[in-house]
């Protein structure tokens, strides 16, 4: 049943805004081009779209490389081409020749979560492979031509893990490949995948969501596991999976699930307990003690003299609220919420509600709005937010939106509100969806949880039946 309904899906047929533009282009598929008769099938189709994509976002930060020893430094703010991962070479100890964690120097302990830290040491390794020099006493231009080096390897490799997320988020919704056309075309990539290393717990979470689907519950514990050891947003998606499956009478399957995610994330985050508890207990500090930072609400009210007092006690509480209203929702909805729904709405709630909210985080929520809501207004929407957000924090930071009378920028203040604003926009109808089914962009071609795995056609635990004023068995549809 599954691979006859993956045919039949087409964005033309189903998202009116896609149908008004394909009629400017040729029209729609037509039956053979649908029927996969083409070597343009979905999946090379957007991998070649989002190398395309990602290449530009590669081409347009050129102009911050310095390459020649006493090269006035680029105005990273203006050009938007600022990134970490060169200035974090050098900066922890990675230059030096230096494992993070476990050496250390005159430099911060890597303030990053520890599968993190190990990329950055495989890297490390890499750049000195292919003749980057490491070391103390070092040129000038020794020390630029190993960046460059170690920036090229991170260039490389990031985009490889973009294209394994494409891939994961292409197999993920039974019958839907085209969605994944939403995150190969983003400008966001393009924006913001070569600021950080967030890719990798991005194209972790998309394998998991994908092992999830295919009904493989030991690997996306894997997956989960791994990614939160890069980053701790995975680890939040097992609040909605366990809802669902324990409405669903799939607690064996989540069970698997949380045990090799367990073992996954212990495996990788021991070697650095155990060898430096010190260096592995920095990042839980490090985020303990931050106050509101760039992109958050917080940071916004601080700078306009309302700084919130207890400010971890407040942003978890409201975090805490929203989790609360996730799991009524996916108690009182007429049927049981979609997976992928679930996991945008906990993520959106996490980053709206954090103490930072950095313009590379867009990576962590775009794959799950778009098993969320595969509607290509609503990516419109969520995209213009994002992208006067990306705009407007590098030229606040330059001081390029500081009005001349030197008042507050509020341009900025106004780009975080609307930032927010344009993913309230999105949850409100994610939510909506999920109370009124008719409404679900996916749930309209006849189908119940594509993103569900086990959880697709499920049918409701007995003590739901019960809780719910039904004694009827039926399936989520």
């Amino acid at each position: 049943m599954i691979e006859a309904r993956s045919a039949h899906t087409l964005p033309s047929a189903t998202d009116d805004f896609v149908s008004r533009v394909s009629q400017r282009i040729g029209g729609p598929l037509g039956r053979y081009a649908a029927a996969g008769r083409t070597w343009w099938n979905p999946l090379r189709v957007t991998l070649l779209v989002g190398t395309l994509v990602y290449l530009t976002g590669v081409l347009f930060r050129l102009p911050c490389r310095i390459t020649e020893a006493g090269q006035p430094p680029p105005d990273h703010f203006k050009y938007l081409c600022y990134s970490d991962i060169g200035l974090l070479y050098a900066g922890r100890g990675l230059l030096q020749g230096n494992t993070p964690y476990l050496d250390s120097g005159d430099y911060p302990v890597l303030e990053y979560p520890v599968l993190t830290g190990w990329f950055l040491e495989l890297e490390r390794l890499i750049t000195r492979v292919l003749g980057g020099l490491q070391g103390s006493g070092l040129t000038d231009q020794q020390q630029i031509n190993s960046t460059l080096i170690f920036v090229d390897v991170n260039t490389v490799l990031l985009g490889a893990l973009f294209l394994i997320a494409l891939w994961a988020l292409l197999r993920t919704p039974v019958g839907r490949p085209w969605d994944a056309m939403m995150m190969a075309v983003s400008p966001c990539v393009a924006a913001a995948a070569l600021i950080n290393w967030d890719m990798l717990p991005v194209a972790l979470t998309a394998l998991a969501m994908a092992f999830w689907s295919a009904r493989r519950p030991g690997l996306t514990g894997v997956m989960l596991g791994l990614g939160a050891a890069a980053k701790l947003y995975p680890a939040l998606l097992l609040g909605p999976l366990f809802l669902l499956c324990m409405r669903a009478k799939k607690m064996a399957d989540f069970v698997m699930t949380m045990s090799t995610f367990l073992v996954s994330w212990g495996l990788v985050n021991l070697p650095v307990l155990l060898l430096a508890p010190d260096a592995w207990f920095s990042f839980w500090q490090y985020n303990r003690d931050r106050g509101g930072d760039f992109g958050s609400i917080w940071y916004v009210l601080s700078l306009a003299g309302y700084p919130v007092p207890y400010l971890n006690l407040v942003s978890g509480g409201l975090f805490l609220f929203c989790c609360v209203g996730i799991l009524i929702l996916t108690l009182y909805a007429p049927r049981r919420p979609r997976f992928g729904a679930m996991a945008f709405l906990v993520i959106a709630a996490f980053l709206m509600t954090n103490k930072v909210y950095s313009p590379q985080y867009v990576l962590w929520l775009l794959p799950l709005m778009i098993l969320a809501r595969p509607k290509w207004r609503d990516w419109l929407i969520f995209t213009t937010g994002e992208l006067i957000y990306f705009l407007a924090i590098w030229w606040h930071l330059g001081g390029f939106l500081t009005p001349g009378d030197s008042s507050p920028d509020r341009i900025y203040w106004l780009s975080v509100v609307l930032r927010l604003c344009t993913q309230g926009w999105v949850v409100i109808m994610v939510i909506r969806d999920a109370l009124r089914p008719e409404h679900d962009p996916v749930r309209r071609e006849g189908v119940d949880d594509p993103t569900g795995g086990v959880l697709d056609e499920a049918l409701d635990a007995r003590w739901y039946r019960v809780f719910a004023g039904t004694t009827v068995p039926r399936r989520n549809a």
